[in-house]
């Protein structure tokens, strides 16, 4: 099966067990792509780490692409280690239930700051898990063009 396409931004409550439910709309996906079978783990771009973090979840079969890639670095390279430390090592097994529910780790809902509100953001092959509050700022400096870094890179695309 090729690679699975997940779009959009759903607001979700986590329920007091600390579990969230994956919209109805990928729930069939998610069945389809990995049999329920994800991963939860922290986000290592710098628009997530920080007093905002935001969490990566992704479809096992996905993750398993990512982990052989990181495989791949250079074992001495420092950078490679840390993202290996940091990566997979908060990386989390999730399964969702028949209600499409999942337990989001305790740790990785304290290093996302996450309380009740939160947000769940399409990036095509995983989703971003953001608290509801550091999603509204996040989103604000972006609309308010206070991180343009990069800009230049994107500007041969067209839309």
């Amino acid at each position: 099966m090729g690679s699975v396409l997940f779009r959009g931004i759903s607001s979700i409550n986590l329920d007091d067990k600390g579990r969230l439910a994956i919209p109805t709309r990928y729930r069939d996906e998610l069945q389809e792509c990995c049999e329920r079978q994800l991963i939860v783990t922290v986000a290592v771009n710098e628009k997530c780490i920080g007093e905002n973090g935001c969490l990566w979840l992704y479809p096992l079969p996905e993750w398993e692409r990512l982990e052989q890639t990181i495989s791949r670095l250079p074992t001495l390279n420092k950078m490679a280690g840390k993202l290996r430390r940091f990566l997979i090592g908060n990386a989390s097994e999730c399964e969702m239930d028949g209600q499409g529910r999942f337990l989001l780790p305790d740790k990785l809902r304290k290093f996302a700051q996450m309380d009740k509100k939160i947000v769940l953001v399409g990036q095509l092959n995983k989703f971003e898990i953001w608290s509801e509050d550091a999603w509204t700022a996040k989103e604000a400096e972006w609309l308010n063009g206070n991180d343009d870094e990069g800009l230049e890179e994107l500007e041969t695309l067209s839309f």
